[in-house]
């Protein structure tokens, strides 16, 4: 069973949510056909799914092989403020005019006046 966190980073791989994230691991399994399907058929699943834990588990090997894309996969999610299975973050950067809304889920109308 893979550790939580990496199942969160195998959910964060399946919706592209962090693009850094992705990319690093893709370049990570280039040579890797099997970490390259895995990653594939993660693509789009539920965080709770079958594939995003076989993810989890590709990603636990990969980092127990290179404890160096370990802590690099561990710095890139930290970094990218992307919460654990089931939570939600959100973050905003740059200059912003105007309003700006942060939320998981709204039950209701939003207005802005």
């Amino acid at each position: 069973m893979p550790e939580p966190v990496l199942v969160s980073i195998a959910a964060s791989l399946a919706t592209r949510a962090v693009a850094g994230l992705y990319e690093l691991v893709r370049a990570r399994f280039a040579g890797d056909p099997a970490a390259i399907a895995a990653l594939t058929a993660a693509e789009g699943a539920p965080p709770d799914s079958p594939q995003v834990h076989a993810l989890g588990e590709v990603l636990g090997r990969a980092a127990a092989t290179d404890p160096r894309f370990g802590e690099e996969l561990r710095r890139a999610h930290e970094q990218a403020g992307v919460a654990q299975t089931g939570r939600v973050t959100n973050q905003i950067s740059g200059t912003v005019h105007g309003n700006v809304l942060q939320a998981g889920d709204i039950q209701g109308g939003v207005s802005f006046r």
